[in-house]
């Protein structure tokens, strides 16, 4: 199975995120490299654990920018669904389902290191 392949069976749209980047391959491999530093600097997880719901949501927000312009369809849809729910109010709802993406974006972030 390609790096491809792989991405493609977690969710990440590969014909759209090509079509997003012009189909220059290179340069999205290129993007996708840098999604495992942004994960890492930007984490959701330490703004809940710390009640701070401002910091999340904008952390959260940053990450669906993110993940939304390479394509990777299921973290973009949950961090989707967290920036809404911590505008409207609901930092348990959001943090329910921070849980539910964090097992996937560590498949999608495991992927993409292991061809590097």
């Amino acid at each position: 199975m390609s790096k491809i392949d792989e991405l493609q069976a977690l969710g990440v749209n590969i014909e759209e995120a090509l079509d997003r980047f012009m189909g220059n391959g290179a340069l999205y491999e290129k993007m996708l490299n840098k999604l495992t530093a942004a994960v890492k600097d930007v984490q959701v997880l330490p703004c809940f654990e710390k009640g701070d719901n401002a910091q999340a949501l904008e952390n959260a927000h940053a990450l669906k920018g993110v993940t939304g312009n390479l394509s990777i369809t299921p973290l973009y849809k949950g961090y989707t669904e967290i920036v809404d729910e911590l505008r409207a109010g609901n930092p348990e709802k959001a943090r329910t389902i921070l849980d539910d993406i964090l097992p996937v974006q560590e498949q999608i972030i495991a992927c993409i290191e292991k061809y590097r």
